[in-house]
């Protein structure tokens, strides 16, 4: 019976990703969260520099995976988008200001970003380190702020503690900084060249993405095993972002990625191709799909296509 019930469960979701648009669902999504994120950064005195900074980075397009996947996650535990917009517009705000540091010329010192120069090009560096600390305290903010939605204390306490995590030394910052130490290092040197590469990316790039799932769910009135069902689902599709991260970083142009390619290669940074060759990465990057999918499993049909179509587009994204 329960392997008849699991069956069922994916037809039914095969069937209704047949009838779902998700390029629609994901286009309107994001233009729900850049209207709430411009809304959050008005361009006002004091400071208008650093909200212009602030603003440059935040509404430079991309394609908000991140607070798409937050208020996926809280939908498909029975949540409304309009609770967990606030919670979305945090996470991406927490994204930019990583985006940020990262790009400075003391961490990836990169000058090119979703096709324009970086933040630091445009506004100098000291702005631009006081823009990703800006960015970070209103993301606290806009997410403290959930309680006027109704939304519990408790639960938002719970959020806001889960996001101080995904940034600091057990997420972001960890992984940011086993990233520096990477650099130059030959996979002789470095015997755990698969370990030290997955630690990286849990912490620098999962760790984030699993925030925003967990935090939708939180918000969106999740119970603890479905929240933990989720968590496993983004790890898996943090790991997979970055593995097809790494193969297009050395099979696509700067003109296609909107970044600069081939940095991680000339830095002499770790990454899945340098570690397993361009096609074990794309076999990997699978495999974590297949897993990111299996997490899926117990939620209801229809609601949990966006997060399935989701999992899909970041495997097969070109860019």
């Amino acid at each position: 019976m329960r392997l008849t019930r699991h069956l069922n469960i994916r037809q039914l979701t095969s069937a209704a990703s047949r009838d779902f648009e998700f390029m629609s669902y994901m286009i309107s999504k994001a233009t729900s969260v850049n209207k709430a994120l411009d809304e959050a950064v008005p361009l006002c005195e004091p400071v208008l520099k650093i909200r212009k900074a602030m603003r440059y980075t935040l509404l430079s397009g991309g394609k908000r995976v991140r607070p798409m996947l937050c208020l996926a996650s809280c939908e498909v535990v029975g949540g409304q988008e309009s609770t967990a917009m606030s919670a979305a517009c945090a996470v991406e705000m927490i994204h930019a200001s990583s985006l940020i540091q990262d790009d400075l010329p003391c961490m990836d010192d990169d000058s090119l970003r979703r096709g324009k120069p970086t933040n630091h090009k445009v506004f100098g560096e000291g702005i631009s380190i006081l823009t990703a600390d800006a960015l970070i305290a209103l993301a606290v903010k806009k997410l403290a702020t959930s309680t006027s939605l109704g939304v519990s204390p408790e639960r938002v306490l719970q959020a806001v503690l889960e996001m101080a995590k995904a940034v600091g030394t057990e997420g972001l910052v960890a992984g940011q900084e086993a990233d520096l130490a990477g650099e130059g290092v030959s996979l002789e040197e470095d015997k755990a060249g698969l370990e030290h590469l997955e630690f990286i990316h849990i912490h620098k790039t999962a760790a984030l993405l699993e925030a925003a799932a967990v935090i939708g769910a939180i918000i969106g009135g999740g119970s603890d095993e479905e929240i933990e069902r989720l968590r496993r689902y983004a790890r898996c599709m943090g790991l997979m972002f970055q593995v097809v991260d790494d193969v297009l970083d050395v099979t696509k142009s700067s003109e296609e990625l909107g970044k600069t390619a081939g940095k991680d290669l000339v830095a002499g940074k770790l990454t899945y191709p340098r570690v397993m060759g361009v096609e074990k990465s794309r076999e990997y990057a699978e495999k974590l799909n297949r897993e990111a999918r299996g997490h899926l499993e117990g939620f209801d049909s229809i609601k949990v296509v966006p997060l399935m179509s989701l999992a899909d587009y970041i495997v097969n994204r070109q860019n």
